[in-house]
């Protein structure tokens, strides 16, 4: 009996799991076109130095103002930027297959739980943008794990350690801007 009902539990559980990954696909898929594109501003256009090497954790020149999360494609660090501009938190992220453009996005949609694009269980889903048809947002692996992507699949999952997430998470609500640099 213990083991017909485990397989059961088992089966809901997969089903559900498939639903979500599911519903969070038609969600990003169907999100209108304004959400997640960058705004227009005269500083992205201007090149953008990553950050002071006398200072590991200063953020990026040109990178915005005020509350705000920094991502850098070049160097794949991230800034969480307090009111005073100054870093509350940098850490080093793995990137996804497809990068948003440098410019300002603003967070529109987040996800406690869910499955990836790459089929792996994720937490703390932060997204701010879509780029070919991609949901782009800072995520971390159920698992811990922070592996590479594989290059010949579309992912918009940048990848950060658990304890990363969470913190990215307690940040960045719907709303905050979120600025990427080259």
């Amino acid at each position: 009996m213990a083991r017909s009902s485990s397989g059961i539990v088992a089966g809901l559980t997969a089903a559900a799991l498939a639903a979500v990954g599911f519903l969070a696909y038609q969600a990003s898929a169907n999100a209108p076109e304004t959400l997640g594109k960058p705004k227009q501003d005269s500083s992205a256009a201007t090149p953008q130095h990553p950050k002071d090497k006398a200072d590991p954790n200063a953020v990026p020149a040109a990178s915005g103002s005020g509350e705000r999360v920094v991502y850098s494609l070049g160097t794949d660090q991230v800034w969480l930027v307090g009111g005073d501009n100054k870093a509350q938190r940098s850490f080093k992220v793995t990137p996804s297959t497809v990068d948003p453009q440098p410019g300002e996005y603003a967070v529109t949609t987040r996800s406690g739980s869910v499955v990836g694009s790459d089929g792996v269980p994720i937490e703390h889903v932060v997204r701010f943008a879509n780029a070919d048809g991609v949901a782009i947002g800072f995520s971390a692996a159920v698992d811990g794990s922070m592996p590479k992507p594989d290059p010949s699949k579309k992912t918009g999952g940048i990848r950060q350690t658990r304890a990363d997430g969470k913190a990215m998470w307690e940040f960045a609500t719907v709303g905050t801007t979120v600025y990427v640099v080259p």
